[in-house]
C-alpha cells in the first residue's frame, strides 16, 4: 500500500470533538452531517465505549460482535487468511466500508483503541466524496461505470449485488466498497479498479490512535483501512444507525454530478 497522503497537519486534532463538553451529541450530529467524521478521546474502557456508542447510535449486532454488541478487534492468530476476517489478523487492510455485503449496512462505525500496537496499526481514512470527485474530474468514465447498478457483488454466497456509488433520489451519493476476495466485479468496472484503488489511497488521512482515542464515521461516506502492525493491538468497534436524522451519503461536488442515474431508491 502506498504511503497515505496527510491532508492536515494533525488529522486527529482537526476532527476532534470533546466528549465531556456540553451538547456533545448535537455537535457530533452536526459534524457527521457536514463532513461525516469525528475523532474522540477519553474512552478509556470497554464500558465507556459501549456507553458512548449507545448515546449516539442504535447499535446493530452482527457476526463478529460479542454479547454486548461491541466487536473486539485484535490479532486472533487464526483468522488472518480467512476471506472476510482479515481485520482479526495483523496485516494491512485495504480501504473499505463496513458490512458491504449486506443489503443495509449500518450507517455509523465507531472504532476506539484499547491498546496500541508496538509498531504500525495506524488507521487510514478516506473521504468518499474526494474519491467520487476525482473519478469524475479525470474523464468521468470511471465514475460513470462505478455508478452503474449491480456491477459489483460483495460478500460470500449470501452477499449483495450492488455498485460502488449509489445515487439516491435526492441526488446525494453513497459509497460502498471492498477489495478483498469477497469482491466480484462486472467487466464494465474491471478496467477502472486500479484508478479507484489509487484514488482511495491518494486521499487517505492517517490517525495514530493512542489508548482511549477513536473515530466515528459515516459508513456511507468514509472508507477505512489499516496499516500492518506488530504487538498486541486491541480495539473496540461498534456499528449502528444514528439516533438523529442524517441525509443519505454525501452531496457530490458540482463537477462530479453524473447524468441522472438512480441506482437505488432512497
Amino acid at each position: 500500500m502506498r504511503r497515505a497522503h496527510q491532508s492536515y497537519a494533525d488529522a486527529f486534532a482537526h476532527h476532534r470533538i470533546g466528549i465531556t463538553e456540553s451538547g456533545v451529541e448535537a455537535a457530533i450530529a452536526t459534524q457527521l452531517r457536514d463532513i461525516g467524521l469525528a475523532t474522540l478521546d477519553g474512552l478509556t474502557s470497554r464500558d465507556a465505549v459501549l456507553a458512548f456508542a449507545a448515546r449516539i447510535m442504535n447499535i446493530v449486532p452482527h457476526r463478529d460482535s460479542d454479547s454486548d454488541d461491541l466487536t473486539t478487534i485484535h490479532d486472533t492468530r487464526r483468522h488472518a487468511h480467512r476471506a472476510g476476517f482479515a481485520g482479526f489478523g495483523n496485516g494491512e487492510l485495504d480501504p473499505h466500508t463496513e458490512r458491504s455485503g449486506t443489503p443495509d449496512p449500518p450507517r455509523l462505525m465507531l472504532l476506539v483503541c484499547g491498546r496500541a500496537a508496538a509498531a504500525g496499526g495506524e488507521s487510514l481514512l478516506t473521504d468518499g466524496q474526494a474519491v467520487h470527485t476525482e473519478l469524475f474530474r479525470s474523464g468521468r468514465d470511471a465514475g460513470l461505470a462505478l455508478t452503474q447498478p449491480r456491477t459489483a457483488f460483495f460478500g460470500a454466497g449470501d452477499g449483495h449485488a450492488t455498485q460502488v456509488f449509489t445515487v439516491h433520489r435526492s441526488q446525494r451519493v453513497s459509497i460502498r466498497l471492498r477489495f478483498d476476495r469477497l469482491a466480484r466485479w462486472s467487466p464494465i468496472v474491471q478496467p477502472h479498479l486500479p484508478q479507484l484503488r489509487a484514488a482511495a489511497v491518494r486521499h487517505q488521512i492517517t490517525l495514530s490512535l493512542a489508548p482511549g482515542q477513536g473515530y466515528l464515521l459515516d459508513n456511507e461516506r468514509w472508507l477505512h483501512a489499516r496499516r500492518a502492525f506488530t504487538g498486541d493491538r486491541l480495539c473496540w468497534r461498534a456499528v449502528g444507525n444514528p439516533r438523529f436524522p442524517m441525509a443519505r451519503g454525501f452531496a457530490p461536488l458540482p463537477e462530479a454530478i453524473p447524468p441522472t442515474v438512480l441506482s437505488e431508491a432512497g
